[in-house]
């Protein structure tokens, strides 16, 4: 609490009348529940909404104004810009928006987290026990675990309240204390205000915190509309210190966006920064008032309410404002932060593993499916490029496939271990089933990577060690076989994209051909075998060898397709 209210009190004689201590215990107590019920409720909203997030998020337009209030509308349920930044990175690192796309999402996530102060501006803190009491028996006694999330989220609600009580009472005596209110006077000038409210924010790293405590102090009578304004305005440019520490270590998408959540809240503040008193009148004539209180018992009767306003005013003004210059501030942020040369390292890295989103299984379990396609573009150019090193390739190219492998391992690893961190999270029963079969297919990918690099690498190397040579004849049937083979790997790639059952049938009916295609091509390396050509024993065997591992790959790949929309993580019915 040293941000607002230990600062002040450190330089002034202390009176006996006021408890330091006790003033310091309320407080930071006080915050600790309030913060703890933001995260239980925020939690327990995203596990009842986040299948329908999953939705929403996948419906998003290029319309700049729709981007907006979807981005608005995510924040609100799940208490987070931050993971809502982390979401358009993710589609923007897919190629689904442009940087110019995602501005007005960030921007609506500004107006998202304006909910929260709405909320607490409520004053219903004297029934604050009576709510956590239902959310606990609510919890306590369901046995559905999505009325367990309800219960869960209504206590957190309740605790919110209950914590804001604890901070009001504590905060009492500072309505008779001369020296805090000379100080918080203060506070009445733009840039302390501002400062004060920026230093706390980026101490706590929540501007919800610092909103929530200025409506406390709104409730006491303590502050004007106008401190609470500046305050308020440094909270906007105090969580960008949030913004910016998340994106550290991060892709450049993600720095850029925390660059553009940064622009957004500074020349925000920048724009009002001097109209706070004409900002002030508006609120107030915009909110209720209490015509029959007068001084302190009407300040504290109508700042809190008027604290709320001015926050989603604010930021959906600025939204509407600056919404029209979306693609300038894209330019702005890609020129701050531009591309850098991808080195071998980095190719290697997950694009879309997102630790915040771990506590939204839904949403979490999405991202996996992104990395999958991102693993499957590795996959893709080792069965391309595999061919031409069997057949007539250098043993630079073999080893060069070989290596591929290597991040295929990598990507397939960090898979399987974020999806071992999600598994932690309580998980509905179709939740559970996903993970078990983003799972499965995440092996079935590393399989067919390792099929490549053991068996087919190793037949290429086994054919230049032995010299051996691949007729042209021969030549046509393994490439015709390889190519059935790819297209069948490419289905089972669009089906896990978009969980395309059309696809994932091609790929299943595509067992006939493939067989047939072996039968021919057995009775091909049969006739091959009585030409009289130098090594056709050794050649019959290598040729045939892989037939056999590009069939094996068919075969994984059709467990993929089959449980991309099915969810048979088993791949049942597959023998080989």
């Amino acid at each position: 609490m040293s941000g607002i209210v230990a600062v002040a009190l450190s330089s002034l004689e202390e009176p006996a009348s006021l408890d330091i201590l006790a003033l310091v215990m309320g407080l930071l107590g006080g915050l600790a529940l309030f913060l703890f019920g933001m995260d239980q409720m925020a939690e327990s909203l995203k596990a009842v909404a986040g299948d329908r997030l999953r939705t929403v998020l996948g419906k998003l337009t290029t319309n700049r104004l729709t981007g907006a209030m979807t981005g608005a509308l995510v924040t609100a349920v799940i208490q987070s810009s931050s993971v809502t930044t982390v979401l358009v990175v993710g589609f923007i690192t897919a190629g689904l928006m442009s940087m110019s796309q995602s501005v007005g999402i960030i921007m609506g996530a500004n107006i998202g987290t304006t909910i929260t102060a709405q909320i607490i501006a409520f004053k219903i803190t004297k029934y604050a026990l009576a709510i956590i009491a239902v959310g606990f028996g609510t919890l306590f006694f369901s046995r559905q675990q999505a009325t367990r999330y309800r219960g869960a989220g209504l206590m957190g609600l309740g605790l919110v309240f209950f914590g804001m009580g604890v901070m009001s009472e504590a905060m009492a005596p500072l309505r008779t204390y001369e020296p805090f209110l000379d100080w918080m006077i203060r506070m009445e000038n733009p840039l302390v205000g501002i400062l004060a409210g920026a230093a706390f924010t980026a101490l706590v790293q929540s501007s919800s915190a610092t909103t929530g405590i200025v409506i406390v102090m709104a409730s006491q009578g303590l502050i004007t509309l106008v401190a609470g304004i500046a305050l308020i305005f440094g909270s906007n440019i105090g969580t960008c210190i949030t913004a910016i520490l998340a994106s550290i270590g991060k892709p450049r998408e993600a720095l850029r966006a925390s660059v553009v959540h940064v622009l957004f809240n500074v020349f925000g503040v920048l724009l009002w920064v001097g109209f706070i008193d004409q900002f002030a009148a508006w609120v107030t004539s915009v909110s209720p008032q209490s015509r029959l209180l007068n001084d302190t018992a009407k300040l504290a009767a109508e700042t809190p309410r008027q604290v709320a306003n001015a926050h989603t005013i604010f930021n959906v003004v600025n939204t509407l404002v600056f919404l029209p210059f979306a693609t300038q501030i894209a330019r702005i942020a890609e020129r701050l932060v531009p591309d850098r040369t991808i080195r071998e390292e980095d190719q290697v890295r997950a694009r879309f593993l997102a630790t915040e989103l771990l506590t939204t299984p839904p949403l979490a379990l999405d991202r996996v499916r992104l990395e999958l396609l991102h693993l499957a573009e590795h996959t893709q150019v080792m069965l391309e490029e595999i061919l031409p090193a069997m057949l007539n390739g250098t043993a630079e190219e073999i080893d060069n496939v070989a290596e591929q492998d290597d991040t295929v391992d990598a990507l397939h690893g960090k898979i399987i271990d974020y999806l071992g961190q999600i598994s932690q999270a309580p998980l509905a029963k179709q939740q559970t089933e996903e993970l078990l079969t983003l799972m499965a297919m995440a092996n079935d990918l590393e399989h067919i990577g390792d099929i490549i690099e053991t068996g087919l690498v190793g037949l290429a190397r086994h054919r230049l060690k032995e010299r051996v040579a691949i007729s042209d004849e021969t030549t046509s049937v393994i490439g015709a076989f390889h190519e059935e083979v790819q297209r069948a790997f490419q289905g089972a790639v669009l089906a896990m994209a978009e969980r395309s059952e059309t696809s994932s049938e091609e790929v299943t009916s595509m067992k006939a051909s493939i067989n047939q295609m072996t039968d021919l091509a057995a009775r091909h390396q049969a006739l091959r075998l009585v030409v009289d050509e130098p090594k056709r024993i050794e050649a019959y065997s290598i040729e045939m060898d892989i037939l056999e591992n590009l069939k094996r790959i068919y075969y994984f790949c059709k467990r993929i397709a089959r449980a991309a929309v099915s969810g048979e993580a088993t791949g049942k019915g597959d023998k080989g």
